[in-house]
């Protein structure tokens, strides 16, 4: 559901229905998003993206301080959950265009289950799967999602999450080394990235 908000539009709320999975991303139910990410929350399913300039810089969102969990932290460059019945790569690109107005074609790269607790707040619970894509165009942010972005190259984020780790989602710190590891080739290859 998209809400006016001012001039922004809030792409999502804490009643929309999310998808239920067990450790086999396999569908087991449909829950809203608030009860999702109550206490230790319920799995569900998520989607991460990591768009790249073709000089090889990442970029990075700041999540909204509206946000219920992680707000104001750094991040991928988009992050979020299909609805139920829609095919988890096209809700992510939809996600795309409706927080950073842009489009790509995301390639997906792999999914891994992780679990994480922000002070009494809630908790993630989340069996994501992980996509890259080329960023072509000026990002223009919904500012009621994005508070920030910048691009970063490679190794100058390695460092970042080393020096600074608690300014960032504790999923981009699980992600972004399983990137730079046994998917970076093929991300290079894929979009013929520089060194940026």
């Amino acid at each position: 559901m998209v809400q006016e908000v001012g001039l922004m539009q809030m792409t999502s709320s804490q009643q929309e229905m999310l998808i239920l999975v067990d450790k086999n991303d396999e569908v087991i139910g449909f829950q809203e998003k608030e009860s999702c990410h109550d206490g230790e929350g319920l799995l569900h399913r998520a989607f991460s993206v990591f768009l790249f300039d073709q000089t090889g810089k990442l970029l990075l969102q700041k999540r909204s301080q509206h946000k219920r969990l992680w707000g104001d932290f750094w991040s991928n460059s988009c992050c979020s959950h299909p609805r139920p019945n829609k095919e988890t790569r096209e809700a992510a690109e939809k996600r795309v265009r409706e927080e950073l107005g842009v489009d790509s074609c995301l390639h997906f790269l792999f999914k891994f289950e992780y679990r994480a607790r922000y002070d009494g707040r809630g908790s993630e619970n989340e069996l994501c799967h992980v996509y890259a894509g080329l960023l072509v165009g000026e990002p223009k942010v919904n500012e009621f999602e994005v508070s920030d972005w910048r691009m970063i190259g490679p190794q100058s984020l390695d460092r970042e999450l080393i020096e600074k780790p608690g300014a960032f989602t504790p999923w981009l710190q699980s992600e972004w080394p399983r990137l730079r590891g046994s998917h970076w080739g093929h991300i290079e290859a894929l979009f013929a990235l520089g060194n940026g």
